[in-house]
């Protein structure tokens, strides 16, 4: 490990220091995942092809929601078939370890990080695993029916549309995700939580994320600005490794997560 790096950890481990870990997609691409802004992300509606930032948005789902269901199923089953690697193992033991003095923020909707055991936890990008009413009729969030696994031509049948309406109220069930035109709350996606979290940090763990959103670049900007340690996982530079590298106690670790975590845990386990 490069010295100023072990440095930096071994100040946090003895002064027994929080650490909040921040993590987005470049972990998950790791199970083999593809990122959301990937080739995978396009879908053709009749003669159209659509973006990601298109499909995910409320306007789409209020327009189409029978194509938003089949691209999200579609997609969410590439997440049931990933399964969690050793970036995943390796903060879920940190949050053995640490205990109380370990939160994970992550940009995921996969449920990788909950698959590997990680119970502290805020996913501020929402969670594949539950479903929700789009007219918010009081339903709360509800699992997910399990409509077998989709490829991208498999249309939505009668059942389908049976399992994805809401009991309550006989609305659409939505997807318990964020869409692009929607803004972060505490009661969906945990945002007041995740930035308290920040706010206490003595070590900011960014692992894998591009900071192309804004919640998670506010997260990097208060640790910045509380002058708490910062270290960037990422095999790319991105805004947050040009603020490690401003930090006096920050540190760009070039490199994926399953490479670098187990090193970095193992250095700031007591």
């Amino acid at each position: 490990m490069e010295p100023k790096l072990a440095t930096i950890l071994e100040e946090v481990r003895a002064a027994q220091g929080r650490v909040v870990a921040l993590t987005g997609a470049g972990i998950s691409a790791e199970s083999g995942i593809p990122t959301f802004r990937g080739a995978e992300g396009y879908w053709v509606v009749g003669s159209k092809n659509y973006l990601p930032q298109e499909m995910a948005t409320r306007e789409m789902f209020d327009r189409r929601p029978e194509e938003v269901w089949r691209w999200y199923l579609y997609r969410f089953g590439v997440c049931r078939s990933a399964t969690p690697n050793a970036g995943h193992a390796a903060l879920v033991t940190l949050e053995q370890r640490l205990g109380e003095r370990f939160t994970l923020i992550t940009q995921n909707i996969d449920g990788l990080h909950r698959r590997a055991g990680s119970q502290r936890l805020f996913t501020i990008h929402g969670d594949a695993a539950w479903v929700r009413c789009a007219a918010e009729c009081g339903l709360g969030r509800v699992d997910q029916p399990d409509l077998g696994e989709r490829v991208k031509e498999t249309p939505l049948t009668a059942a389908d549309r049976a399992a994805l309406t809401c009991p309550r109220c006989g609305e659409w069930l939505r997807p318990h995700v964020l869409w692009f035109d929607e803004c972060y709350d505490e009661e969906n996606y945990s945002m007041d939580s995740a930035l308290r979290a920040a706010g206490a940090a003595d070590l900011l763990l960014v692992v894998g994320t591009s900071g192309a959103t804004n919640l998670p670049m506010q997260i990097g900007r208060i640790a910045f600005q509380r002058g708490a340690a910062l270290v960037d996982v990422n095999p790319e530079q991105n805004p947050f490794a040009e603020l490690a590298e401003r930090s006096a106690r920050g540190y760009f670790a070039r490199g994926s997560g399953c490479e670098r975590l187990p090193g970095i845990v193992a250095a700031l386990s007591p």
